[in-house]
């Protein structure tokens, strides 16, 4: 969850119970064997490395002759509610924020049937709050998600129709009910009245839920069936689009493969037998039902007015509030646990001293021994000759695999070496013009650029020109005589993008990593560029058709 490798101290203890350990692509082949990437939907449940995991199924799919537009799945990138209730983020609000409103970006282009977000209300709830909270945090992530979107220049309609959301259930089977209707109701307005949705698609509240792992005990855990019955039933008459039931046992450990096909048949029974699912909002009507959902509504846009009053999520996050809340209801809650306000059956109240546990799951302690030898295998060099094959495949085929397979390879692991550890930042964009004098007049004068200088270089038959665009720079190149690499490309293919230029701290670190992921390096050792600093070019033919130049910082 956090981009550890298995073999890192501060995974110990974690491999194999948290999840899939995936360290490396292979890992990710070893999982997906066999899976029809363009036929299954696949959802993960990932926040900080989402965008490295979505680059994986990327490179996979398309390594599996399926393109990124034929890929339908979710990951769950949520990274706002991970700061005040859940804890595994890496990188501050911002940058995490602007990965985010990346991936909406890329998705919209080139994976359209992706659900590039699931703002999950599930981890508020199981750290503590209540249902009102659940959703007035849930819908203040999601305005602020959508406002950054908008903000990055993307229009609503675009993007607004892969969003899904994530809930928990509880036991009151008609709060919760209630809570998902009210929940509809506000997201739709919010959707309409303040980011100007059009399409309808976009005001649609889509959601999965799980049942309620908190609300699992472990005394008694054959009652646990019975809960996960009514939330799962509650989730249904409430609307949800997909369903998670938790096992009986999961309060002891990791679920038995008993316990988990009981949940699975807890499902196919209310969906198959009990004829909830034949009509849409069964409960719709109900005088109790509709009076519970204004009420909880109102609730609801009361704390949500509150952090718009902060200034919104973000400024609510850094002022604590969402935090002090949850703490403050889930203190309230367990206060009412141990004081008997609250009945939990076989805990405070039908308690049995007499009942013993069954069996329960252990994860084999060697999983994670087997798992750090295979990374260390793999760091060792194992991995080259499927990187090899990739490149091989990159020389046959003009498309390429595409980019995201590529910034894929850029991270081979997710612990110590990320794509944000070799790719520091955009350094410039390399313009071909056929007149310099002419170009600089167009991006200086008529669009405002910053005109920083220019620089003739002989040697290479060229002549260059730099204009600061405040996030980074255009680097506009006029070539002096007809047999420069600049002369040839604007002979083949006239004035247009030639390169893009990104930083690196360590060029020949990076150059020598890159290569061993299957890359081609045009030149074998780092030379001078135009502004003083040591630069290197990757191969097009190894990157989707882009030039690319390393820029040491």
């Amino acid at each position: 969850q956090m981009g550890y490798d298995s073999d890192s101290p501060m995974a110990f203890g974690e491999v194999g119970r948290v999840g899939v350990a995936i360290d490396t692509l292979d890992d990710f082949r070893t999982l997906m064997s066999g899976i029809p990437l363009d036929r299954v939907s696949t959802s993960m449940t990932i926040n900080a490395t989402a965008a490295i995991l979505l680059a994986m199924y990327v490179a996979l799919a398309e390594e599996n002759g399926v393109p990124a537009a034929s890929i339908k799945g979710t990951i769950q990138n949520d990274i706002l509610k991970e700061y005040y209730a859940r804890g595994t983020y890496i990188y501050p609000p911002a940058p995490s924020m602007r990965i985010i409103t990346d991936i909406f970006s890329w998705c919209r282009e080139n994976a359209p049937k992706w659900n590039t977000i699931s703002i999950s209300g599930y981890h508020i709830r199981e750290a503590g709050s209540s249902a009102v909270q659940e959703v007035a945090f849930t819908l203040s992530d999601a305005v602020e998600y959508i406002g950054a979107a908008v903000r990055a220049g993307l229009e609503v309609d675009e993007f607004a129709p892969r969003l899904s959301f994530f809930f928990c259930v509880h036991n009151n089977v008609l709060e919760e009910v209630a809570k998902f209707r009210a929940a509809r109701r506000i997201y739709a307005r919010i959707m309409k009245d303040r980011f100007g949705a059009v399409k309808e698609q976009s005001c649609l509240l889509r959601f999965h839920t799980q049942t309620a792992g908190c609300s699992l005990t472990a005394q008694q855990i054959e009652n646990n069936v019975v809960r996960v019955t009514l939330q799962a039933l509650a989730a249904v008459l409430g609307g949800t689009q997909s369903l998670h039931t938790n096992s009986k046992d999961e309060a002891l450990s990791l679920p038995s493969q008993e316990s988990a096909l009981t949940a699975l048949r807890t499902q196919q029974i209310i969906a198959e037998e009990s004829g909830v699912c034949d009509t849409i909002d069964p409960l719709g009507g109900s005088y109790f039902v509709e009076k519970m959902t204004d009420g909880l509504e109102a609730k609801i846009l009361g704390l949500m007015d509150r952090i718009e009053e902060m200034g919104g999520m973000a400024k609510a996050i850094e002022a604590q509030f969402p935090q002090r809340e949850i703490e403050r209801s889930a203190y309230e809650y367990q206060k009412g646990v141990e004081e008997e306000e609250i009945t939990v059956v076989g805990v405070n109240k039908y308690t049995d001293a007499t009942a013993a546990h069954a069996g329960v799951f252990r994860v084999d302690p060697a999983i994670q021994e087997r798992q750090a030898k295979k990374l260390e295998r793999f760091r060792a060099g194992d991995h080259r000759r499927g990187q090899g094959e990739l490149h091989a495949r990159r020389d046959r085929e003009s498309d390429g695999i595409g980019l995201r397979a590529i910034l894929a390879r850029f991270a081979l692991t997710t612990g110590d070496e990320t794509m944000t550890d070799r790719l520091e930042k955009l350094a410039h964009i390399g313009i071909a013009v056929e007149n310099l004098d002419e170009a600089k007049s167009l991006f200086g004068d008529t669009l405002g650029l910053v005109f920083e200088g220019r620089k003739a270089l002989p040697d290479r038959g060229l002549e260059v020109a730099f204009l600061d665009t405040g996030n980074t720079k255009i680097e506009l190149l006029a070539s002096t005589r007809e047999d420069s690499a600049v002369g040839r490309f604007l002979e083949k293919k006239g004035p247009g993008i030639h390169h893009l230029c990104f930083k690196v701290k360590n060029i020949r670190r990076v150059m020598r990593e890159l290569a061993d992921a299957g890359l081609r390096l045009i030149d074998a050792e780092p030379r001078e560029g135009a502004e003083g600093h040591l630069v290197a070019f990757l191969h097009p033919k190894s990157t989707s058709g882009v030039l690319i130049e390393l820029e040491e910082e």
